[in-house]
């Protein structure tokens, strides 16, 4: 090297970091063609750790405080370069800060539904949004693994692949909390607490700690909401299915005095309408059986017996459409079925 490229040359004897600005993850020193000078001082914050790289290997890495550089504070740094122990020259290196204060409000929430399997309804697509916050915990690994040799590295570089790992374990968070989705708004930090157990592996591959996650709300898509109104509706009035078909029927009311002067939906009202008291007799009838005086009971059978052929089978298919809607199971559907199947023997 020349007298003048010599002069020219700066050497950098203080090293450190000053934060400016929120979002900064990873931060490289402006070297240039700067060498550091032996013996100079780095200066590492609370909240930052530095890592020297050296021709592409991570070499040294350091925690809050001040460090004289010298081969005994750069031992990684030595062993690569084959320093002896009276080394004294400027050397090159890269030197990587790292802020590992907590990121907090990070937002996460479902662009679509999801799908998870739930004891109650089976297969439910559900939407939920919260918060999280994490922090670098290895900053050799996320060096390594994300941030590389760019000159800087932001929390809005990292959003969207966060976000994707959250709502990836969303089904593994229900599944292992073991609530149901109706319970599930009941026990948000339960729910909240499980997602960021499934997520946390995913979070330390990069070299980051989950800290924590909040759920903020979850729903049912609306059409799904409607079988959870109908559901809470027959919850309300107990397993009695007779006092269920007079809560339909009373539902379809509305609908059926909207309806006017006729047309296809009237006609498909009046089915489920009719089907929906035709069922209602029936268990009327069959529960007068049982607390009528004996005397009355020839009456109620008779009554019973004179169901027609049509009204049992818009019976069947209100009822099957219930089935199928996650309202009825299937043995309470079957049962129904041969009760009514008799009337027509």
């Amino acid at each position: 090297m020349g007298l003048m490229d010599f002069i020219k040359k700066q050497f950098i004897d203080i090293l450190e970091w000053t934060e400016s600005g929120d979002g900064m993850l990873a931060w490289r020193y402006p070297m240039a063609d700067n060498e550091i000078q032996y013996g100079g001082s780095l200066t590492v914050r609370e909240s930052q750790m530095a890592v020297f790289v050296n021709e592409g290997k991570v070499a040294d890495v350091f925690g809050p405080g001040t460090y004289k550089l010298t081969t005994q504070t750069l031992p990684v740094l030595t062993y690569l370069k084959n320093w002896d122990k009276l080394f004294q020259s400027p050397f090159k290196s890269d030197v990587y800060f790292f802020s590992t204060r907590q990121q907090i409000d990070q937002r996460w929430g479902t662009t679509q539904p999801v799908t998870i399997r739930d004891k109650d309804f089976g297969a439910v697509r559900l939407r939920g949004f919260g918060n999280y916050s994490y922090r670098i915990a290895d900053p050799k690994l996320f060096h390594t693994e994300v941030s590389g040799t760019r000159a800087s590295y932001t929390t809005a570089e990292l959003d969207g692949q966060l976000r994707a790992l959250m709502l990836q374990h969303i089904s593994d968070a229900v599944a292992s909390s073991g609530i149901a989705f109706l319970d599930l708004a009941a026990n948000q930090v339960e729910f909240a607490k499980a997602l960021q157990e499934a997520t946390q592996p995913s979070f330390n591959k990069l070299g980051l700690l989950l800290e924590s996650v909040t759920l903020q709300n979850i729903s049912l898509p609306e059409e799904l909401q409607k079988i959870l109104d109908q559901k809470i509706g027959m919850g309300m009035v107990g397993n009695d299915m007779g006092k269920f078909m007079q809560y339909q029927t009373a539902q379809s009311l509305p609908k059926f005095a909207e309806g006017g002067g006729g047309g296809g939906g009237i006609a498909g009202d009046a089915m489920g309408l009719g089907a929906g008291v035709a069922l209602g007799q029936v268990l009327a009838q069959q529960l007068g059986q049982g607390l009528q005086q004996p005397a009355a009971a020839p009456v109620a059978a008779a009554a019973a017996a004179a169901i027609r052929p049509d009204e049992v089978m818009a019976t069947l298919e209100k009822l099957g459409d219930l089935k199928a809607k996650g309202i009825l199971t299937q043995d309470e559907f079957d049962a129904k079925k041969a009760e009514l199947l008799k009337k027509l023997v």
